[in-house]
């Protein structure tokens, strides 16, 4: 992308910038070149109103003369140094330059009531000089139904929490570029993934980062098979929530979770984790088994709950 800078000087007249200066005519501005008056700088055409600005028609007859920069409310210079952002360097992010986003692949795990830090930080390739402000957003993705939820925004020193998120959460810059988000007293629904976002000018990279409550995944024992919204408000009762996926994974390959009794989970699927195979307990093979997604209004299956510790 071409360097930005504002354009505070006419430009050189150009067989076209005659004839647009030729034709323009406006009632309350001075004629264009009058023959009369030479121009105060040789080679140059000035126009100005009552009120001293360029006249309007006359910008945007400049748009469509070729050889001048694209316009738009700025002019936007074919040279690659037209725009310095610091003392002696040119570098920028429309020359070349890559933001890169880094955040912790694997899942981070707390409990409830601690705090917890989002590592993520960002960098140039090649590296920068000169110090550039960005804006940091962070937010907490949409899951199991629930909308996304911003978190914190902030731009140099300021910034602003959001939601339940406000009185609990800081921006962690300890080192240089370093954006990580502090999470202070974890509750329940804090768990999930969040997007850190770096935007730099027009540019902006994320990074993904997961967390997860440590805690304790079973099979409610219920008196009735249950539909989908009654199993999530069976667990609620019980004090937990109505456990993902990845809790029920974990809980059968780290612990040993055995149960051959299928039950729902947040993702409207029906499974069930099988450590020891048996005769009437599916394959032979240990593994997590899957019903697939049943119809959650007329389908009725046990529950699988998640309670952290």
């Amino acid at each position: 992308m071409r360097n930005l800078h504002i354009a505070t000087k006419s430009s050189p007249r150009s067989p076209q910038l005659e004839k647009a200066c030729a034709q323009q005519q406006r009632p309350n501005a001075a004629k264009i070149c009058p023959s009369p008056q030479p121009s105060p700088t040789p080679g140059r055409c000035h126009v100005r109103d009552a009120m001293g600005l360029p006249p309007l028609g006359l910008l945007l007859s400049l748009c469509c003369v070729s050889g001048l920069p694209f316009y738009n409310g700025f002019y936007y210079s074919n040279s690659p140094h037209g725009w310095n952002p610091g003392k002696g360097h040119g570098e920028g992010i429309f020359n070349g330059v890559k933001l890169v986003v880094e955040t912790p692949e694997e899942i981070l795990f707390s409990y409830r009531g601690a705090n917890v830090t989002l590592p993520c930080r960002y960098h140039y390739e090649p590296a920068v000089v000169s110090p550039r402000p960005v804006r940091i957003k962070w937010w907490k993705l949409s899951e199991n139904g629930a909308p996304e939820q911003d978190v914190l925004v902030a731009i140099g020193l300021r910034h602003r929490a959001f939601g339940d998120y406000r009185g609990r959460v800081h921006l962690w810059q300890e080192r240089e570029r370093e954006v990580s988000l502090e999470i202070r007293d974890l509750r329940l629904e804090d768990y999930g993934r969040y997007r850190c976002e770096v935007i730099d000018g027009l540019e902006d990279e994320s990074g993904l980062v997961e967390l997860e409550l440590r805690g304790q995944v079973y099979y409610l024992e219920h008196p009735e098979k249950l539909t989908l919204a009654e199993a999530k408000e069976a667990c609620q009762e019980d004090g937990a929530q109505i456990a993902k996926v990845g809790q029920l994974f974990a809980a059968w390959k780290f612990h040993g979770l055995d149960r051959c009794d299928a039950g729902w989970l947040a993702d409207g699927s029906a499974r069930y984790p099988v450590a020891h195979p048996r005769r009437n307990c599916g394959s032979l093979e240990p593994g997590v088994r899957s019903f697939g997604f049943p119809d959650p209004h007329s389908r009725k299956y046990g529950v699988y709950c998640y309670r952290p510790r």
